[in-house]
């Protein structure tokens, strides 16, 4: 059905007033487009701005926390958000780009069109008009001759009737009828041309040009709604293209948090600032009607202020107690293991000048109280030191085997740097042209210089590490290996002393002591452990178990959350306490 059909030839105002409207649509459309991508924009900043507000600064507080699981998720909830925020922006890119900037070039396009065409249909308008008024021209010029030529024609029938006429008069009235005859004829003919040249123009106006060019005002408007169609639809596949990676990021959203294991964030904390300390024996009855010693009193943790120091001004709150690390022993007690000989800057060797025993309930009142100012210490977090001396022990036993681990990589650097002059020298010895060897002397002795001061260093660190982890513990650290022949550690790979060292007569007196004192023996088991999940035992001193296996316990939990097993092969190890169930004998 076309518009230039009979009946719509007449209604050019309508079909005017109706691309008019199509027109207006399209603008209206770019306009709601063009808010909807304001919109898009200003969600993409806030979010951006939120997620940014919310990450963590680079500082030392939050680095830590986010070693642990659940605040790692957080921050990779954040960058899914900002990821999020990135995709609202494309959404917003495309929309203008795709709809309001090609609509808007089109609607320009189809306004002159619209325009050429309702010029045409003025036009020709005009001149059907143009055409109507010679016509009616012509017809009231014939009207007025026909009815002149009427009043000259009985003029003279009058005149010729009339007996006091001359006959001059007669003739001149016959021959000014005839001349008005004559001219009405000749109006006559013009009105009846100037009519079928009308009537031919208005059948040319209404059948032929006025239908060409409601067709082609149809043609324009369908042209205009197919592309709104497409615009619309545009819309919606805009929103669709990008919903497959905002469902990533919801994915991954949901895979962060499925990645939080609480167990683990608990394992972190407990690495992460677990002392080493042992915890406070019981305090002693110290009976003055006996007599007793009262330098072995005064030393010992019977004195008043002991505790209360401890808990210090806020007696409120509770007092916690610090955790030694494991695998190891207590570092405060003689009936340890025997003592391994003391490196340099280590305590030297007890030496028995009197009773053993005497000498023995001595050193526990020594080694007692130092480790209530280490706790002071604590507390008043001193000054740092080069040897992490102001750190609990298992805290300082990591940052110095860090620090070896770094003066190890950089010396490492600095061997492959000295190799490499050293192949380079050699070629220009060899092949002058290439270069002048004594050029590489500078860089060659810096280099030297260099692997001797790291080489001093990690041998300085190396015995603090020793010593630090030497009072009868199995910790054990591991270092480069380093081609040098001056380079021999008189201690293992391991931390503890090679085969070939030979202990004095302290560590056999020792030994004796934690024979006597022993009430049961510690290879004895004291229950049974079954694994609750499996444990990869990777670290040094654990042990591996698998779900639902069953070990022996040797030694139960301190409460530093860690428990030493055997397995029936002979193996021994800590696993996590929490990750079995244990049953101790009673």
């Amino acid at each position: 059905t076309r518009w230039g059909i009979r009946g719509m030839c007449d209604q050019y105002d309508v079909i005017e007033k109706h691309t008019l409207s199509g027109l207006e649509l399209v603008d209206k459309y770019i306009k709601f487009v063009k808010e909807r991508t304001e919109i898009e924009q200003n969600y993409a900043k806030q979010l951006r701005n939120l997620s940014k507000k919310y990450s963590p600064k680079r500082s030392s507080k939050e680095e830590q926390e986010c070693r642990f699981s659940n605040h790692q998720s957080f921050v990779e909830i954040l960058n899914e958000m900002s990821d999020y925020a990135g995709q609202r922006e494309l959404v917003a890119e495309n929309m203008m780009m795709n709809i309001c900037i090609e609509l808007s070039k089109y609607l320009q396009e189809l306004k002159l069109e619209r325009k050429t065409h309702l010029s045409d249909a003025k036009k020709a308008q005009q001149s059907l008009e143009s055409t109507y008024k010679q016509l009616d021209n012509s017809k009231k010029r014939f009207e007025r001759e026909w009815k002149e030529a009427e009043k000259a024609a009985q003029y003279a029938e009058k005149t010729d009737q009339d007996i006091n006429a001359t006959k001059a008069d007669v003739e001149k009235a016959k021959q000014q009828a005839h001349m008005r005859a004559h001219i009405a004829d000749d109006c006559k003919n013009d009105y009846a041309a100037q009519l079928q040249k009308y009537n031919k123009e208005q059948n040319q106006f209404y059948f032929t040009h006025m239908p060409l060019i409601f067709n082609k005002l149809q043609d324009m408007d369908e042209r205009r709604v197919r592309k709104l169609v497409e615009a619309y639809t545009l819309f919606a596949d805009t929103e669709k293209h990008v919903a497959p990676i905002i469902g990533k990021c919801l994915d991954g959203i949901t895979r962060a948090a499925s990645n939080i294991n609480e167990k683990n964030d608990s394992l972190v904390l407990i690495e992460q600032h677990k002392s080493g300390f042992e915890r406070p024996s019981d305090l002693e009855f110290e009976d003055y009607s006996q007599g007793i010693n009262r330098a072995s009193s005064d030393s010992s943790l019977g004195t008043p202020k002991g505790p209360l120091d401890l808990l210090g001004r806020n007696k409120s709150k509770p007092f916690w107690l610090f955790k030694k690390s494991k695998p190891s022993s207590s570092p405060l007690t003689p009936f340890s293991a025997p003592m391994a000989p003391s490196p340099t800057n280590g305590p030297p060797s007890p030496k028995f000048t009197r009773d053993p025993l005497s000498y023995c309930l001595k050193e526990i009142n020594k080694t007692v109280k130092p480790r209530i100012s280490s706790f002071r210490t604590l507390r008043r977090t001193p000054a740092a030191t080069e040897d992490f001396g102001h750190l609990p022990p298992e805290q300082r036993r990591k940052r110095l085997q860090q620090k070896i681990d770094d003066i190890s990589k950089e010396l490492q650097k600095e061997l492959d740097q000295s190799e490499a002059l050293g192949k380079m020298k050699d070629v220009y010895e060899k092949n002058p042209q290439m270069g002048d060897p004594a050029s590489l002397a500078p860089q060659i002795t810096q280099t030297t210089h260099n692997i001797e001061r790291l080489r001093g260093d990690l041998n300085k660190y190396e015995s603090w590490l020793a010593g630090a982890g030497g009072r009868g513990e199995s910790f054990r650290y591991s270092t480069h290996s380093l081609n040098n022949n001056d380079g021999h550690n008189a201690y293992s790979p391991d931390g503890a002393h090679s085969d070939e060292s030979t202990p004095d007569a302290s560590q056999a007196i020792y030994t004796e002591f934690d024979d006597d004192f022993e009430e049961e023996d510690p290879s004895t088991p004291i229950g049974q452990c079954t694994a609750l999940y499996s444990f990869p035992g990777s670290s040094e001193g654990t042990i591996s178990m698998q779900e639902g296996e069953v070990l022996a316990v040797v030694e139960e939990d301190k409460g530093d959350g860690w428990t030493r097993v055997r397995r029936s092969n002979g193996d021994e190890g800590y696993i996590p306490t929490s990750y079995g169930t244990i049953a101790l004998n009673k």
